[in-house]
């Protein structure tokens, strides 16, 4: 079974200026995960959907017909505009796929074995139906409290070790895996009724939102 890459980007960035185009390690920030999706063997074809000539541009040239670019209406532009949002108008425009993995410039770390690892357990967990869809998580054990002081995973007047506390999961944002059919029948959310949490290492699972972490993963791709 074929799936088909979901890459959007923005040409604006607003903590870190021109970050998808950013130079990484010699390349262009969001060639490092478009790379290793066009490695993988389950994905058919990788889907840029941009509001930027620049961007739009340079993927044309460096990649030329290994991805398919869509063009961003300016309905769905804008920092405020939600991500299923774009996801809804990618399926619209490739009516020939029922399956998807949406990911992001932003995790430069992510392994192409690491995606065929996730694909290949999606395609396991929806064939038993009992699961619908599937998102990357790092697992967590820590202590965890509200803005109020309130523990949240935790008794302060119990003091257990961390690695005895109830493991938590945080979605890392790495990649989401989903079908046509359960994106429309959660109301056009990547996230399905039923998901199934893919645990991830918690380097590999690297994302720069700040100009810190783009630093971070820049010593951490050395470092792998």
């Amino acid at each position: 079974m074929k799936l088909a890459a979901l890459l959007p980007m923005k040409g604006h960035s607003e903590r870190v200026p021109n970050k998808n185009l950013k130079d990484f390690h010699g390349l262009p920030l969001y060639h490092r995960i478009t790379t290793s999706l066009l490695k993988s063997t389950y994905v058919d074809i990788v889907v840029i959907n941009t509001d930027s000539e620049t961007i739009k541009k340079d993927a044309i040239k460096s990649f030329a017909d290994r991805v398919r670019i869509i063009d961003r209406p300016e309905s769905i532009q804008g920092n405020l505009i939600s991500m299923n949002n774009i996801i809804e108008y990618d399926l619209h425009m490739l009516d020939s796929y029922t399956h998807f993995i949406q990911t992001h410039s932003t995790n430069p770390l992510l392994k192409t074995e690491t995606i065929d690892l996730a694909i290949k357990e999606y395609l396991k967990v929806i064939e038993n139906n009992l699961f619908d869809s599937l998102f990357s998580v790092t697992r967590l054990q820590t202590r965890f409290y509200w803005k109020t002081g309130e523990p949240v995973n935790h008794n302060p007047n119990e003091l257990r070790r961390t690695q005895d506390l109830p493991v938590m999961y945080e979605e890392n944002s790495n990649f989401y895996i989903f079908s046509r059919n359960s994106f429309i029948l959660n109301e056009k959310k990547r996230i399905g009724k039923r998901p199934f949490l893919f645990e991830m290492d918690k380097i590999e699972a690297t994302d720069i939102d700040e100009p810190e972490d783009f630093i971070i993963a820049e010593k951490l791709y050395t470092y792998e």
